[in-house]
């Protein structure tokens, strides 16, 4: 198969210099029909620096996939010029990343001070808001440390409920990637509803009387942090941890858990400068660590794990690792319908669901395969809004919405938790 990639030799597409802003850089979405254009666009990417948006690296991409990936100001002719000439359809989502990383605030004013649940909020605010919401509610809010992160940051996870006997529990897991930042705005969203609802609501009520939630947030804190920094990178997804030789810098938290770690060889996971390097070893990241071990100590009563990733609107469950459906796929595909069902009933925004694998594609150490394995049989991952207009930088208009309707998914997946397992 040949492959229009220039004369090398005469033509070399400039080196990106690393940097904290996107000044016309562009995000093309293509949409391959054939292994022509697959493979094309794989070679592509070993030449040219690109980030890929969706899915998460080159080794997920085949025939009718739909690719979404930035290039930096210095190589988009370059890269428009190859898929022209390669006859791969596409179309430029954003003609200049830096304009729509500053629209994401809605041009309002954004103060570095006040907690919001309607804006997005950095890191030190979300942990002020956390220690202040567990003294507002502390019949329903405790605060609990779980670790610390590369950085020393302290981790925080707040358990939501009543203090009434042995009740069940969710784990609900918000920030794993650091760019994806309309998920930990939803955990914050989630705790708020659930202690301003309470005794007013009988959903939330009977859900609080007898489960407990435990809201971690952000994950990924170092990361998140990164992403808000000056001197960062609003685009960073993994970590901020040095674990190799390299100058590369992180890891992706949700590659590291201990299941299936080793079982994917290809070269993406395990290049460190690659966005879904999976670490030196499984649990290598003191976060990875912290949340394992919290879980491990609470496994009695935890049944069901819910991650919250963006974008593509879809919710799904395990397996990833593998095209094997899960012991229990039938029951997790109802309930998945229901919840999504429920979801689309507020705004009718269309959801996808379905195993992890067979719906997105398949990826190895993830939190939710991992969970599944410890035997929390309920476990969830939604991937948030949108498909793909605004990608990572949805804007604060569409928070309140999209946890509007995630909360009457969440709402149906605890109560059939609550209702149907033992």
């Amino acid at each position: 198969m040949k492959f229009i990639i220039l004369l090398w030799g005469l033509f070399v597409a400039p080196q990106v210099v690393l940097t904290s802003r996107f000044d016309r850089a562009k995000v093309f979405r293509v949409n391959l029909q054939n292994e022509h254009q697959v493979n094309f666009l794989k070679e592509l990417a070993s030449k040219v620096q690109i980030d890929i948006w969706r899915p998460d690296s080159v080794h997920e991409i085949v025939v009718g996939t739909s690719v979404d990936f930035q290039v930096n100001s210095d190589q988009t002719n370059y890269v428009q010029t190859m898929l022209e000439q390669n006859r791969t359809p596409f179309e430029i989502l954003f003609h200049d990343l830096q304009e729509e990383i500053e629209k994401q605030f809605d041009g309002g004013k954004h103060s570095h001070n006040k907690h919001s649940y309607t804006r997005y909020n950095n890191w030190e605010k979300i942990a002020a808001w956390m220690e202040r919401i567990a003294k507002k509610y502390p019949k329903l809010v405790s605060q609990i440390e779980i670790g610390k992160t590369y950085e020393e940051r302290t981790m925080y996870l707040l358990k939501v409920g009543t203090e009434s006997g042995r009740k069940k529990a969710i784990f609900m897991e918000c920030g794993a990637h650091a760019r994806e930042w309309i998920s930990p705005a939803f955990c914050q969203w989630f705790v708020k509803q659930a202690v301003t609802r309470y005794g007013n609501d009988k959903v939330m009520t009977k859900l609080l009387d007898n489960m407990n939630f435990y809201v971690l947030p952000v994950f990924n804190i170092d990361g998140y942090a990164w992403t808000w920094n000056k001197a960062g990178d609003r685009m960073w997804r993994k970590n901020r941890a040095n674990t190799s030789d390299s100058d590369c810098i992180g890891v992706d938290l949700n590659r590291n858990f201990n299941l299936a770690w080793d079982s994917d060889d290809e070269k993406y996971v395990q290049e460190p400068c690659g966005e879904i390097y999976r670490g030196p070893s499984a649990e290598s990241e003191p976060e990875t660590k912290a949340l394992t071990n919290f879980i491990r100590n609470h496994i009695s009563s935890i049944k069901g794990y819910i991650c919250v990733h963006s974008y593509s609107q879809m919710l799904m469950f395990p397996y990833g690792y593998t095209e094997k459906q899960a012991p229990n796929h039938d029951v997790l595909n109802e309930v998945a319908k229901g919840a999504v069902n429920a979801l689309s009933s507020l705004y009718h925004t269309k959801y996808t669901y379905g195993a992890i694998a067979t719906t997105i594609y398949s990826c190895s150490g993830t939190s939710l395969d991992w969970a599944y394995g410890e035997g929390i049989k309920y476990a969830f991952v939604f991937e948030l809004r949108d498909l793909g207009r605004h990608g990572f930088l949805l804007p604060e208009t569409k928070i309140r919405p999209t946890c509007k309707e995630t909360m009457l998914a969440v709402q149906y997946i605890a109560n059939h938790i609550l209702t149907s397992v033992p």
